[in-house]
C-alpha cells in the first residue's frame, strides 16, 4: 500500500521545500507540480493543448504506478478552491491511494503576500524551477493569481478527513515537516537515498 501527501498552497508559498524536507525525514519520493509542467512545456510549447494533455498524463500515470508499486509519494500542487472541479480531482486521489488500503493527507500551507514574493526570488526556486527565472513573469503571474482564485481555503473549511492548515510565514521548512510528521504519526520508510532521491 501507498501513501500519498499533498503539500498544497498559493505559489512560493514553500511547498517544495517543506515537501523536500519532508522526503529527506521520511524517505518518501517526491514529484513536484514543475516536474510534469517543465518538462511538458519543454516538448509541447507554454500552455498549448499537446502541454496539458502531457501534462495531465504525467501526472496520473506517475500516481498510478506509485499505488501499483507500493511507492509513498510526495506532491506539490497548487488548488484553486473555488472550483469544484479541485475537490473532485483531489477527492479521485484520494480514493485511488485508499482503496488500495494506504492513507491521504492534505497539507495545506499560507504565508502571506510580502513573504511568498520574497521566496518568489530565492536561488533555489530559480534553480528547481526553469519557468520562475523570468522574474517579472513569475511575479505578475503570482499577484494575478491571488486576484483570480481562491489560493487557500476558508477558515472553517476542511476537504478532507487528514486536512492539516499551517500557516508558515514565520517557520522553517524542517519545523513544517516537523509538524506534519507529529500531526499524522508518520514514520520513516527504510529506504536507500537511491530509491527516493536520485539526482537531487
Amino acid at each position: 500500500m501507498a501513501n500519498l501527501i499533498i503539500i498544497c498552497g498559493p505559489q512560493a508559498v514553500g511547498k517544495m521545500t517543506v515537501a523536500e524536507s519532508l522526503r529527506d525525514k521520511l524517505k518518501y519520493n517526491m514529484m513536484m507540480n514543475h516536474d510534469s509542467i517543465e518538462i511538458s512545456d519543454r516538448i509541447f510549447g507554454f500552455a498549448t493543448p499537446a502541454q496539458r494533455e502531457f501534462n495531465s498524463v504525467f501526472r496520473r500515470t506517475a500516481f498510478e504506478l506509485a499505488v501499483k508499486h507500493n511507492v509513498d509519494l510526495l506532491f506539490t500542487y497548487v488548488c484553486a478552491f473555488e472550483m469544484p472541479e479541485e475537490k473532485e480531482y483531489l477527492t479521485k486521489l484520494a480514493d485511488l491511494f485508499q482503496s488500495k488500503g494506504g492513507n491521504f493527507y492534505f497539507v495545506e500551507l499560507s504565508a502571506d503576500l510580502d513573504t511568498r514574493l520574497a521566496r518568489n526570488e530565492t536561488p533555489h526556486r530559480m534553480e528547481r524551477k526553469a519557468s520562475k527565472r523570468d522574474v517579472e513573469w513569475s511575479k505578475a503571474n503570482l499577484l494575478n493569481d491571488a486576484q483570480r482564485h481562491r489560493l487557500n481555503s476558508d477558515s472553517d473549511e476542511i476537504w478532507f478527513e487528514n486536512h492539516f492548515k499551517i500557516d508558515n510565514t514565520n517557520l522553517t521548512p524542517d519545523e513544517v515537516a516537523d509538524l506534519v510528521i507529529e500531526k499524522f504519526g508518520l514514520v520513516a520508510n527504510e529506504k536507500e537515498e537511491r530509491e527516493y532521491r536520485f539526482g537531487v
